[in-house]
């Protein structure tokens, strides 16, 4: 009979954990809904790929580059509770700046408009890591708060790892055998992007 008892004290633990874990539900999916100025932001989308009137920011004549682009990703994150109930909703988005990039004169090539589109690309694919990752985190009341930066600040990382090796190898897109190799790394990394 004892034996008995302490079952039926686990499977009440048991159950009240998992009602205590059923009352919190995150929800993380992508937004164009940011305080960034619309008329100065481009949010990521495969279908709408950078072209050159997009550069709207004033060239920097001293750097070596023949353009920049400004790009990364973030999220916004917002917490409703109601009771024992709470939600934990996430808003990720990847973004190009239109004022802090730029091309200069004579410069407007389709091969290094790729070579940019392709820095866009690796803030998007940071951005999907972060993404599929809080999708599947263990996201609770108690630990959101310390675990959102702590994962954005790792994928930050990744991206800008990934943009140095990516101009490093390619001289600035000025070595055109691996320009091309990067087009092929970055295309099929992009093919396993979800959104």
């Amino acid at each position: 009979m004892k034996t008995f008892s302490k079952y039926l004290f686990i499977v009440f633990l048991c159950l009240v954990s998992f009602i205590a874990n059923a009352q919190f539900v995150s929800n993380v999916y992508w937004t164009e809904q940011t305080s960034m100025p619309a008329s100065e932001t481009i949010y990521y989308s495969a279908n709408r790929p950078l072209k050159w009137s997009d550069f709207n920011g004033l060239p920097i004549q001293s750097s070596p580059a023949s353009a920049i682009t400004a790009s990364g990703f973030g999220y916004k994150a917002d917490f409703k509770s109601n009771g024992s109930k709470a939600q934990l909703n996430i808003a990720v988005y990847c973004y190009f700046s239109k004022t802090a990039s730029w091309v200069k004169t004579g410069k407007t090539t389709s091969y290094i408009l790729n070579h940019e589109q392709q820095h866009f690309d690796i803030s998007y694919l940071a951005a999907d890591i972060f993404f599929r990752r809080l999708k599947t985190s263990n996201l609770t009341k108690e630990n959101y708060k310390a675990f959102l930066p702590k994962l954005y600040n790792e994928c930050v990382a990744l991206m800008n790892k990934m943009q140095q090796e990516y101009d490093g190898q390619t001289k600035n897109g000025q070595l055109k055998n691996e320009q091309e190799r990067w087009n092929g790394i970055i295309s099929e990394q992009l093919l396993n992007a979800i959104k």
